[in-house]
């Protein structure tokens, strides 16, 4: 085979693999960018949830002890998990229970005291959304679909940028569009420019959502402790969100440093209260928002925190993330911990999801997440438009196959690929096994 021909096949074999990915992955592209853009704007969604809990008036303010105590009248026996710092002068305290059921209730009290309402965490909008966004609210079988989609979605592309490439360079239709062209010549350009312009932003967006995914992240998990690469536990979860666990109903009954009025007399008359640990809290200065976590809570989806008062720093912008813990009985300062410390393989990871979920530089990186979702979607439909005019009439018209080449590269890339996207892989091996069925099939005389 010649050079040009062994191009030309090159060619042909990335441009059906770019057309087979892009039609598997339409439909997850535009849920996925749809659900993201909305999970941009968390911060804001959840201001707005709670618009009846903010801005009011700030005289005449109670301790949080008290605070505390309101809501656990309202939820006796709950397990108090933790205390919400207000952002502002005037806003509510959250105060956060696991209920019986196990079921979580979010209570918000006013600075004088009283019980203004609740939100159920797990029926936020943001909530629902990224449900949507993570595993299509079908749990661990929607991840791993995400996971799929999001790696094909990497290899359409790796197989556009190949495709964008000018063959000789020139800069109209490469670095923008020609737009004295008309019809499908013109949408190819727009496909074809776009497409290059946001590929990086694409890929990091990508690339940064999979060390929640199931098997991709898990991989990273084995990889990140088993094999000594980084020490301590890592502070993002894999996989969809767990329901939570049944509550032990016998235990709730039992009085003890989580049961709820119990809890609050306990520090109150041994130890250090809560309004000690949220003065503390508030001479940090920390990021909102800042949890109070009392001495052996045990977060929803999380580890328990040992026997000591925690304040926690946990915006989504995870560069600004910080912890202070106390002991209970003399409120001393017992470990504080940062981003600065965390290690450099932990720091990128968290870099990376501050990006993916726009809260890295604030209402800039919401925008851009939004504009590329916007054009990843106009791209995806440019795609499926050309396609449908360039097909025959009552045919698939996918891009046909090169007749025996030998593509080395290509065959090379594919590997690499498949190893680092496990998924990806596996459905490759599918894939192939289902074309040389058809093939045969097609060869049997009739």
């Amino acid at each position: 085979m010649t050079k040009s021909a062994s191009s030309t096949a090159l060619y042909r074999t990335v441009w059906r693999w770019h057309f087979y990915a892009g039609l598997f992955v339409l439909p997850f592209i535009m849920i996925l960018s749809v659900t993201g853009s909305i999970y941009l704007f968390k911060p804001q969604i959840d201001r707005w949830e709670e618009r009846a809990f903010r801005g009011l008036p700030a005289g005449d303010a109670v301790s949080p002890d008290e605070q505390l105590a309101v809501a656990m009248s309202a939820y006796p026996g709950a397990r108090f998990d933790h205390y919400r710092l207000p952002e502002h002068a005037g806003d509510a305290a959250m105060i956060q229970f696991t209920l019986a059921d196990g079921s979580a209730r979010e209570v918000y009290v006013s600075p004088q005291g009283r019980l203004l309402g609740t939100l159920d965490p797990d029926a936020r909008i943001s909530e629902l959304v990224a449900s949507v966004h993570g595993s299509l609210l079908l749990g661990e079988w929607g991840d791993r679909l995400v996971e799929l989609a999001a790696s094909w979605t990497i290899v359409l592309i790796l197989t556009g940028l190949y495709l964008w490439w000018p063959r000789p360079f020139r800069m109209a239709g490469t670095l923008w569009p020609r737009l004295g062209l008309r019809g499908r010549p013109l949408l190819k350009d727009i496909h074809r420019v776009t497409g290059f312009w946001i590929a990086g932003l694409v890929l990091v967006m990508l690339a940064s959502g999979l060390p929640w995914a199931g098997t991709w992240g898990s991989a990273f998990k084995w990889v990140r402790t088993e094999l000594g690469l980084v020490q301590g536990k890592q502070d993002w979860k894999i996989g969809p969100k767990p329901a939570p666990a049944e509550h032990d109903h016998s235990a709730m009954a039992k009085p003890g440093p989580m049961s709820g009025h119990a809890h609050m007399a306990s520090h109150a008359n041994h130890g250090v209260p809560l309004s000690a640990i949220v003065a503390n809290a508030q001479a940090e200065h920390m990021v909102f928002p800042v949890r109070i976590l009392p001495p052996h809570a045990t977060p929803r989806f999380g580890a328990p925190t040992g026997n000591v008062w925690t304040a926690a720093s946990q915006p989504q912008n995870r560069p600004l993330t910080r912890q202070v813990t106390y002991d209970p009985t003399t409120g001393a300062e017992t470990s504080r911990s940062g981003f600065g410390d965390k290690h450099l393989v932990d720091r990128i990871v968290n870099t990376g999801i501050a990006w993916h979920e726009g809260q890295l530089f604030g209402l800039a990186n919401q925008l851009i997440g939004v504009a590329t979702a916007i054009a990843l979607m106009s791209i995806s439909i440019l795609g499926v438009v050309m396609w449908l005019n360039r097909r025959p009439q009552g045919e698939f018209g996918a891009p046909p196959a090169p007749d025996k080449a030998r593509l080395r590269w290509a065959i090379a890339a594919i590997v690499v690929m498949a190893l680092l996207l496990p998924l990806f892989g596996a459905s490759l091996v599918v894939l192939i096994v289902l074309d040389r069925i058809a093939a045969l099939i097609r060869r049997r005389p009739i």
